[in-house]
């Protein structure tokens, strides 16, 4: 079953992905060649117009080939070549270009048409994360109650007779729906605050001033931040919202999620964030068994967390990845004309070993996580 749900997350995504190449470049009349969910030898395809839509072998990709263009293949989360898909690509001469074939051409387009095709696979993941999230927030997400667990002595909350087994429910007259919301209020409180409770079917307001204490955040770095000295009683329940309510909590939470994928890559880079976290296919793989066995809401979050990383990981100005070519394609608007062909061609072997490196990286700390440290 693990299998199963890996290969489901990782098809429901790539799909996604390529579906947005696909439509973009449909929609500005650039002629789609194929479609294939997979690379390598072809399992299963057929016609329908002037696209061949296949099933190829490996699962951990896919790509759509542009008339015009090499077109874009993926592995996971990288874009290559078309010629790994284990295919050989005829270049039809310049000169036996019909009029037709130039209106239909992906490299004869303007660049801007080129970007919208090439943007257009994050975007996608971005969006179906978004309206995902917002669909979960209306039928049912699973959510931390803001309810008290436990009150530690001498602090701001047992000094102003907060008790284990409050139910939070405003802070400063903005409404608290969850322990998050809590957390968040807590985090960029500077002076008193007034915490709403529900104790007993009884409405409380109590008064107090969180106090500067150093803390561990989600990087594990040491910082100062105002706490008044409470911890949840991790109760989750699934909670329904109407649509205004819904369109908000999903836009916040996709901010979020969006905000702490780009705040870990820069750790990353800065060294703050150990390599090891890095996983791979295994790591995919377990989250995603993890979360179905939770309940179908959590698999569903998890593919929306999933869906904006890829979106993020994707837009990286990596040679072989959306946002390199989104960068040769900002060099050409600047200098007025394509980046020579070399330098793509180096660029893109310079990126492709990048990315090997850190796939490797990533199977690596997955056999350490989950076979060796076993």
């Amino acid at each position: 079953m693990i299998f199963l749900y890996f290969i489901l997350v990782l098809g429901i995504l790539i799909f996604v992905h390529e579906l947005g190449h696909f439509l973009v470049a449909k929609w500005l009349g650039i002629r789609v060649e194929k479609f294939s969910l997979g690379f390598g030898p072809k399992l299963i395809g057929w016609h329908w117009g002037d696209t061949e839509y296949l099933l190829s072998a490996f699962p951990l990709g896919g790509y759509v080939k542009l008339f015009g263009e090499g077109g874009f293949e993926e592995n996971e989360m990288i874009e290559k070549d078309y010629e790994l898909a284990g295919e050989q690509l005829p270049q039809r001469p310049e000169s036996q270009l019909s009029d037709e074939d130039r209106a239909q051409s992906f490299s004869h387009r303007p660049v801007w048409h080129r970007m919208a095709v090439v943007i257009a696979g994050p975007a996608f993941n971005m969006g179906f994360a978004w309206l995902l999230l917002i669909m979960l927030y209306l039928v049912g997400m699973p959510i931390m109650k803001a309810t008290i667990g436990e009150v530690f002595k001498d602090k701001p909350a047992a000094r102003a007779g907060l008790q284990a087994g409050d139910l939070i429910t405003a802070v400063n007259g903005r409404t608290i729906l969850q322990w998050e919301d809590f957390s968040a209020e807590m985090a960029k409180a500077k002076s008193e605050v007034a915490i709403t409770i529900v104790r007993k079917d009884q409405t409380t307001t109590l008064r107090m001033t969180p106090e500067m204490s150093d803390a561990k955040n989600l990087f594990g770095e040491t910082i100062q931040k105002p706490i008044v000295g409470v911890s949840p009683a991790y109760d989750v329940a699934t909670q329904r919202f109407g649509l205004l309510d819904a369109i908000q909590l999903g836009n916040a939470k996709a901010v979020e999620v969006t905000r702490l994928t780009v705040l870990s890559l820069v750790k990353l880079v800065q060294g703050i964030v150990p390599l090891k976290t890095v996983g791979g296919p295994l790591m995919i793989a377990d989250m995603a068994n993890k979360a179905a066995e939770s309940g179908g809401a959590t698999f569903f979050l998890l593919l929306a967390v999933v869906s904006i990383n890829l979106g993020i990981l994707n837009l990286l100005p990596v040679p072989v990845l959306d946002g390199g070519h989104l960068m040769f394609y900002t060099v050409e608007l600047i200098i007025r004309r394509p980046v020579p062909q070399k330098v793509r061609e180096f660029a893109q072997q310079a990126g492709m070993l990048l990315l090997i490196a850190l796939m490797v990286l990533a199977f690596y700390n997955d056999i350490m996580r989950y076979f060796i440290s076993q």
